[in-house]
């Protein structure tokens, strides 16, 4: 019988004597051990068993002669108990018995009881801690689950609804209809003790069928809805202010119907603009200073998908080179002396997802013209100091009063570069070309001068305003602009008359001209300088030296 119950044992059992031989051990301790008993028996305990634990607590046992009890080891992931009790013969230790007892999935069930209890007990502090009404039913209605807040509302103690079918703790419930139809009731209206409720009612299933249903009181009365849809609607007001007034602070500006203009030049550009806006190919905007490259930036910006992404600007002509290059890739800790610490992010950087604008491109030097195009090519930027590249999602603006095919010929400007950027041309018209905007422009800047300074808004006589439809305007918009603020500063009339304009010397006037006939020979024969002279009718040598008074490239 003893030998029966030593096998059937679900615990491992050793045997081992006065000496700390084993003299046998069950089929559990065979499982627990990887051992065979054929093989184990005759042999030191300490040749059998690799767990010190173990073997110290037998040998302490036949030392001793005093039991060891609930001693924990592992083994391979499992976890066990273990006891061990000396073997009295005639009085004295004649050997010991060890039990293991693996407890891994009992103590595994613990855990997960225990988890489960501390879910169950979360819920339902959750339950009682909601403002609204929650209730749970069970498939055949009854109520299993009333949170504190419905029970005040009602004026019920929970002990007097869980248990009762839900239709007589809840009047013009659908919960049981729910349960029927397995279908969802969300945000509808149920008449509750004179109050109009605004309840949902979900069914839940399991294995394919509904087994219990949730509702809950969104709101306790409509007019707390009402209350709750104003407040959202304050509150989108106050985000659509501040985020109007972070774009105006780092975003795009301007859009298309900010740009005064209705002449078929500028109608044309800006129907362009709204169709390369769709889409990320590079942009090249080319125009004489001051007519408004970089509000057509701001306009194509606003217009494309990255409008709601950072807008970033750099002037290439204000930096010199080893400015420009650390403000468009940024730098890292250390990268030069008075480099910031923790390192700085470049334009390129703070721009991605969005649009970055380089202003003057033309007046960026050959070496950082070759970063710029490893950049358009690559997709990605490496900061000073740093040799891991950053992947970065851009799409460029460049703009240029320059013109670059010429500098191309002259080996100024990259060739490559060049054809990257003139993907796409946005050509803006000089203000001479398009005098039929002036009157609209004048009205404009009148009106935003006039907030700005603060002055009355003033009228234009018709002599004035036909001055200056007949000027050439060489500073273009920005020019009108400086202009009509100037007149604004000094005249006392509530009308602008043409003695409030500044009239211009004749000498200068010629010389206007003279740029303005220059200028266009060189575009009707397509920047060929010869070409030019000879359709002037001067020398190439006079030629080239009104270019060098002038300026002109």
């Amino acid at each position: 019988m003893l030998n029966v119950v030593w096998k059937s044992c679900p615990h491992g059992l050793i045997e081992i004597d006065r000496q700390g031989v084993v003299v046998s051990l069950n089929p559990a301790m065979e499982r627990i051990l990887g051992l065979v008993a054929a093989r184990a028996t005759g042999r030191p305990l300490q040749e059998v068993i690799a767990h010190r634990e173990l073997v110290a607590a037998l040998t302490e046992v036949l030392r001793t002669g005093r039991r060891i009890s609930d001693s924990s080891i592992t083994n391979a992931h499992h976890e066990y108990v273990f006891n061990c009790v000396p073997v009295i013969q005639c009085g004295s230790v004649a050997g010991a018995v060890g039990e293991l007892r693996d407890i891994t999935r009992l103590k595994r069930a613990r855990q997960e009881t225990a988890a489960a209890r501390n879910k169950i007990a979360l819920l339902e502090a959750a339950l009682e801690g909601i403002y609204n009404g929650v209730i749970v039913v069970d498939g055949d209605a009854r109520v299993v689950m009333f949170n504190r807040a419905y029970c005040d509302f009602l004026g019920l103690a929970p002990e007097d609804v869980l248990g009762r079918p839900v239709w007589e703790v809840i009047e013009n419930t659908r919960m049981h209809v729910v349960l029927e139809t397995g279908r969802a009731e969300i945000g509808e209206v149920q008449r509750i003790k004179g109050h109009d409720m605004i309840c949902s009612r979900i069914p839940l299933h399991r294995d394919g069928r509904v087994w219990a249903a949730v509702g809950m009181v969104i709101f306790r009365d409509v007019e707390e809805l009402r209350l709750l849809m104003r407040r959202v609607d304050r509150l989108q007001s106050e985000v659509e202010h501040y985020k109007g007034e972070l774009m105006r602070q780092q975003g795009a500006r301007y859009t298309l119907e900010q740009i005064t203009g209705n002449s078929p030049r500028m109608l044309e550009l800006k129907k362009l603009v709204q169709k390369v806006a769709r889409n990320d190919s590079t942009v090249l905007i080319r125009g004489e200073s001051g007519t408004g490259k970089e509000l057509f930036a701001h306009a194509l910006h606003n217009a494309s998908p990255r409008c709601a992404r950072p807008f970033v600007r750099v002037n290439c002509a204000a930096l010199p080179e080893n400015l420009l290059e650390s403000e468009l890739f940024g730098y890292r800790e250390g990268a030069f002396t008075g480099a910031r610490k923790g390192g700085k992010p470049g334009k390129f950087e703070q721009a991605n997802g969005g649009s970055l604008f380089l202003d003057e491109i033309g007046e960026m030097s050959l070496n950082m013209q070759a970063k710029l195009l490893r950049v358009l090519q690559e997709k990605e930027i490496e900061r000073l100091g740093d040799a891991r590249p950053v992947v970065v999602d851009v799409r460029l603006v460049a703009a240029s009063s320059r013109n670059l095919e010429e500098m191309v010929r002259r080996g100024a400007f990259r060739e490559d570069l060049f054809y990257r950027l003139n993907v796409v041309v946005l050509d803006i018209p000089p203000l001479r070309e398009r005098s039929g905007d002036i009157p609209l422009l004048v009205d404009d800047l009148l009106q935003r001068l006039s907030r700005r300074l603060g002055t009355i808004h003033k009228s234009i006589h018709p002599a004035a305003m036909e001055y200056l439809l007949n000027y050439h305007w060489p500073g273009n918009v920005r020019e009108l602009e400086n202009v009509l603020e100037r007149v604004l500063n000094i005249s006392a009339g509530e009308m602008i008359t043409i003695h409030d304009l500044p009239v211009r010397p004749l000498k200068k006037a010629v010389e206007e001209l003279e740029k303005t006939v220059l200028r266009r020979a060189l575009k009707v024969a397509g920047g060929n300088r010869m070409e030019a002279a000879r359709m002037l009718g001067i020398g190439r040598t006079t030629f080239y030296e009104k270019l060098a008074r002038y300026n002109i490239c």
